[in-house]
């Protein structure tokens, strides 16, 4: 028996029947929490702690200055338009797009973006040859340090090791003092201390094994004197690690005085490996040793490091006129 229809029912379009739109909850990750993830990422994976710090810095950066929370609406006009509100030199955007990149390949490798649309981002920069140390710049201000001065005897020695044995300063400074062998004449250096996690060993001569003996010495007592343990071969007046920050470092700061004072140009740690860099290759004509000995993966890195002088260039061109 069918219902009857009363004067009640009412015949009506339901297209035009009003209704409540309800929000649809958006279930996108936010580049917060992405930036979580592949933080506790790369700490797995035995990161320094340097790099962590430049992700995160980097990454919140792109956060506040581009006010976008969700990684599905990071665009790369939105990576262009981020890029060109900083107010630095071409460079320093090179350095911040290169870390933004990484964390987006990241991003790509998590499944978040289906595509690698930042790619195709660049920012040109005209790279200044940068020169090394030579051996008249580092003679010149060995000679005029006091050795009976534990910071100058310090510093000699971090100066003998970036400039005859090419090491970083962050190599340095984690550095301690079973990492040096006296009977062969090596300093052995595992992966923990380098940057490309593979263990490196490296030959000294007799000056670099006996300023170091002496510095291995006042470490002893320094550490005694302020009731500090660590094995660090190279310590603070306190007895402390000279790293006392992640872009600190109280040797760099060091070194960056003798600059001023004496008026050396090329005494800093990178000018300090480049020269290293250099000699070698001066001296075997082999990029590959030159590279195995800086540590580098990749030899187009080492390549930097080698930049001809352009006036050599110059005359070498000459013979071919």
């Amino acid at each position: 028996m069918s219902k009857r229809k009363g004067i009640f029912d009412v015949k009506i379009d339901n297209s035009f029947v009003p209704s409540i739109k309800r929000e649809k909850k958006r279930e996108s990750i936010t580049i917060e929490q992405a930036l979580n993830t592949v933080l506790r990422q790369l700490e797995v994976e035995g990161c320094r702690e340097r790099t962590l710090h430049d992700y995160n810095t980097i990454v919140n950066y792109f956060i506040n200055q581009s006010k976008v929370i969700y990684l599905e609406d990071v665009n790369d006009n939105l990576i262009r338009d981020w890029l060109m509100s900083m107010n630095v030199k071409n460079s320093t955007r090179l350095t911040r797009l290169k870390c933004f990149k990484a964390f987006l390949a990241r991003c790509y490798d998590n499944g978040w973006f289906q595509t690698k649309f930042w790619k195709n981002i660049k920012i040109r920069v005209d790279e200044p040859i940068k020169e090394g140390a030579t051996d008249e710049d580092v003679n010149m201000l060995l000679s005029v340090l006091d050795y009976s001065n534990f910071l100058d005897l310090r510093n000699a020695c971090a100066i003998l090791l970036m400039y005859r044995c090419g090491l970083r300063i962050g190599t340095i400074a984690r550095m301690k003092e079973s990492n040096i062998d006296f009977q062969k004449m090596q300093l052995k250096l595992d992966g923990q201390l380098m940057k490309n996690h593979k263990g490196l060993i490296l030959p000294i001569d007799e000056q670099m094994a006996y300023l170091i003996s002496v510095l291995i010495k006042q470490n002893e007592m320094i550490r005694n004197e302020y009731k500090e343990d660590n094995e660090l071969l190279f310590i603070t007046i306190k007895g402390t690690a000279t790293n006392n920050s992640i872009t600190s470092n109280s040797i760099q700061r060091q070194l960056r005085k003798y600059t001023l004072k004496y008026g050396i140009k090329n005494i800093n740690p990178h000018a300090l490996r480049r020269g290293f860099a250099k000699n070698l290759y001066d001296k075997s004509n082999n990029i590959l040793l030159v590279s195995k000995a800086l540590g580098h993966a990749d030899l187009s890195v080492t390549t930097k490091y080698l930049h001809a002088d352009l006036q050599g260039i110059a005359d070498e061109l000459k013979d071919y006129l």
